[in-house]
């Protein structure tokens, strides 16, 4: 059947409203102008969406026309799996919607890491780029481990081909619940060009419930099965490892 007007315009919006999801669950962390992420108690956050056992709030944020998002979910995975999944410097290819090259780089620890990723876009959107720095921290008192990511966008040269996303915060909170994890995702992005900010805020509570269903998915693959946590002898999180049989 042949293409109206209208038809290209919606596969356009579609495209966009694709890649918009994607570049805003990819641009993880920020760096440049960093604000701190709204408290996970803060009274303004506002439920936006539910999807099976996931809940998505918004919230505004100051000095900014693109709203913060929290998002709750219990994952049908242990947490030593899911953290196997957050440790590979790789994973973003599985989970994270629409990232196409991820890797480590740099000389780097458990708790303090660089990783870089590209995120694809559609046509007529440039590709985005980003370049993390990952805190990881925990202890096995509290069971909590805690991921702070961070965009340090000068730690590696530019791309003609590519937008840097400058400015974003990321916090993930991952608590043990039996054979369960409990994921609270705290986020906060302004993506780098020029993107009207009540077009994102609109796709923005899509973003973690597609990532979210993913990542359970990929946390019950068998290369993420028969992991450990591993503490020193202070009680602190220092890596997450096969186990020894």
């Amino acid at each position: 059947m042949r293409k109206t007007g209208a038809h290209r315009f919606s596969g356009y919006v579609s495209a966009i409203s694709g890649g918009l999801c994607a570049l805003l669950v990819t641009g993880l962390a920020a760096a440049g102008v960093q604000t701190e992420l709204p408290a996970e108690s803060d009274d303004g956050w506002s439920l936006r969406k539910e999807a099976g056992n996931i809940r998505v709030y918004t919230i505004d944020h100051q000095d900014s026309s693109f709203k913060a998002f929290k998002a709750v979910a219990m994952l049908d995975a242990p947490i030593e799996t899911v953290m196997a999944v957050m440790m590979n410097p790789k994973s973003c290819v599985e989970w994270v919607h629409n990232c196409t090259e991820s890797y480590a780089f740099g000389t780097g620890s458990f708790h303090d890491r660089y990783a870089y990723s590209v995120n694809d876009m559609p046509w007529p959107v440039t590709d985005r780029d980003y370049v993390l720095h990952i805190r990881t921290r925990g202890n096995r008192d509290s069971s909590e481990i805690v991921m702070d990511l961070s965009a340090t966008p000068n730690q590696r040269a530019e791309f003609d081909n590519r937008v840097r996303v400058d400015r974003s915060d990321t916090l993930y909170r991952f608590i043990p619940e039996g054979d369960k994890t409990r994921m609270i995702w705290l986020q906060h992005t302004d993506p780098n060009g020029a993107l009207p900010g009540w077009l994102v805020n609109s796709l923005l509570v899509d973003i973690p419930v597609r990532s979210l269903k993913a990542l359970e998915q990929v946390a019950g693959k068998d290369r993420y099965q028969d992991f450990e946590l591993v503490y020193d002898d202070q009680d602190r999180l220092v890596d997450v490892r096969p186990t020894e049989h």
